[in-house]
């Protein structure tokens, strides 16, 4: 029985390129194999390319845009598309752009109008992303009250960037449904002890599969 009260969740990660994007796709096809509506939303992305038609795209929204029971056309997915493949903040001064957390807010509460049942956000980056000179996409899901879900990326430094990543979100007043090991390194050192140490002092709990986080939504 499809559910009335529209889920929203926040996939922060460590840092770039830790598996966000995956793991966003994963759980947007196993709520849409549940009969749920789902949209995919990345509010800001840089390092976008020019379609066909000369319009700019990023891969990660792609892929969520793809991954949604709900098709909805690009520009809702990813509202700001920057083409430059650096920092957004940076990017977006370079495009002549001024983003704010006001405008993420207003692209998230189109979303709403389409009556899913899950949102799955992608940030950007790490926690602290910059959108601006004052503001962070950290900023955005403050002030949306999103639960939060992060992405460890499995690698030599995690254990400092995901313990204050950690923190950082709860500092905020956030609540962290769990955090998700992404294995980026299989061949890292000391692999297990690594995780080990995560589970031990992470105050949140290690979501091993997409059931345990459709337990922690219901």
């Amino acid at each position: 029985m499809r559910t009335t009260r529209i889920t929203s969740l926040f996939i922060t990660g460590t840092d770039t390129g830790v598996g966000k994007t995956y793991f966003c796709s994963a759980l947007l096809k196993a709520l849409n194999q549940q009969g749920q509506r789902t949209i995919g939303f990345k509010p800001i992305a840089s390092g976008c390319h020019h379609n066909a038609k000369q319009q700019l795209r990023n891969d990660d929204a792609l892929i969520l845009q793809q991954s949604a029971s709900v098709l909805l056309p690009y520009a809702l997915v990813n509202p700001v598309a920057l083409q430059p493949e650096i920092a957004p903040h940076i990017a977006a001064e370079q495009s002549n752009r001024n983003v704010t957390t006001e405008e993420l807010c207003q692209h998230y509460q189109r979303l709403l109008s389409y009556k899913p049942d899950t949102i799955v956000i992608e940030g950007a980056g790490g926690w602290y992303t910059p959108l601006n000179q004052d503001h962070t996409l950290a900023n955005f899901v403050i002030q949306q009250e999103l639960p939060v879900i992060l992405v460890v990326g499995i690698r030599l430094g995690c254990l400092n960037h995901a313990i204050l990543t950690e923190q950082a979100i709860r500092n905020d007043g956030l609540h962290i449904i769990g955090w998700i090991a992404s294995v980026i390194e299989p061949n890292m050192p000391a692999l297990k002890e690594n995780i080990a140490t995560l589970q031990n002092r992470l105050n949140a709990p290690q979501l091993k599969d997409l059931r345990s986080v459709h337990s922690k939504v219901e």
